[in-house]
């Protein structure tokens, strides 16, 4: 039997070299936002213990959270760089992942306990200096603009950039929630509203968490990328010319800027698959945004096969 196993990743030099300037520029973005999220994160914890509000207090832990997701995503950058090498053969790219499940689980516990700790201020609300909590809030939305903007810039297709801009637009919906209580309190003496405005925090970061781990979840179970039809894939692949059969088709995500193809794919006993394969990379490439692909090419029938080493490689290489 005829018999190929032949692998592609295209890309090339320029190809990486574009994937560092984006990253620079990302990380550049990211600690702006880091920047400006430590400096009011100091104030507002001060203020929220002065005011005796929970709001504040609970999106002072929420910005930590914020701070430590953008630390952590700057670190995935770092390490998704480096280069492939020992039995890491993808290099760490998925540190992008973990960053993002991180992210994603620490927006689930903060959102349950601020619900817990809502709700008791809702049935026993403490005073709640209003005024304090409307500027604090005021200049928490602005700071929070400012960051969120920045990071929006970057790659957001990255999973990782993905999760700390979570981080940073949940942020940014409970500065105006907490805002709205403070001017309630401070025009009807409803306290109450401190306690709603928290729950209200609570459900976004609650469902910005549910996102983020789905997502990863998706990765680290080998799931094909989000929006990626695997039938129309491999109806794709079959109906190239020569094409006979296609079958042990798997497409997954190494990381969420690279997805991964692998196929065994069967050909006429008359085609060149070399060329089918070539033709089969292109579609690949140009209709599903698959770069990186494995194609193991046979012929129909019975033909031997011979093996012959590579000397450069020190590898055999399968010929027909």
């Amino acid at each position: 039997m005829g018999h190929g196993h032949d692998h592609s990743h295209n890309g090339g030099a320029g190809h990486g070299h574009s994937h560092e300037i984006s990253a620079d520029a990302d990380r550049g973005k990211l600690a702006v936002a880091l920047a400006l999220i430590l400096g009011f994160m100091a104030v507002e914890v001060a203020v929220g213990i002065a005011a005796s509000s929970l709001a504040l207090l609970s999106d002072a832990a929420h910005m930590l959270t914020d701070a430590a997701a953008i630390a952590l995503a700057l670190l995935a950058i770092s390490l998704a760089q480096r280069p492939a090498r020992g039995a890491f053969t993808f290099g760490l790219k998925r540190a992008e992942i973990l960053s993002a499940q991180f992210n994603g689980a620490t927006l689930l516990v903060l959102g349950v306990l601020v619900v817990i700790e809502g709700v008791r201020r809702i049935i026993n609300p403490p005073d709640v200096e209003g005024t304090a909590v409307l500027i604090v809030a005021l200049i928490g939305v602005a700071v929070n603009l400012a960051a969120t903007r920045a990071v929006a810039g970057a790659n957001r297709d990255s999973m990782n950039i993905e999760g700390a801009y979570q981080h940073l637009l949940t942020d940014l919906a409970a500065f105006i929630a907490t805002a709205i209580a403070g001017l309630i309190v401070i025009l009807t003496g409803f306290k109450e509203a401190d306690g709603i405005a928290a729950l209200i925090v609570a459900t976004i970061m609650l469902y910005a968490s549910y996102g983020l781990l789905r997502d990863s979840g998706r990765v680290f179970l080998e799931a094909a990328p989000r929006g990626m039809d695997v039938p129309e894939i491999g109806k794709a692949l079959v109906h190239q010319p020569g094409v006979v059969e296609v079958h042990d088709l798997h497409v997954w995500e190494v990381s969420s800027d690279m997805p991964a193809l692998a196929a065994h794919v069967i050909v006429g006993r008359d085609c060149d698959c070399h060329a089918a394969r070539l033709q089969l990379v292109e579609v690949l490439r140009d209709r599903f945004g698959i770069e990186h692909t494995t194609l193991q090419m046979d012929h129909e029938g019975g033909d031997l096969v011979q093996l012959e080493v590579n000397c450069q490689e020190g590898l055999p290489r399968i010929r027909a």
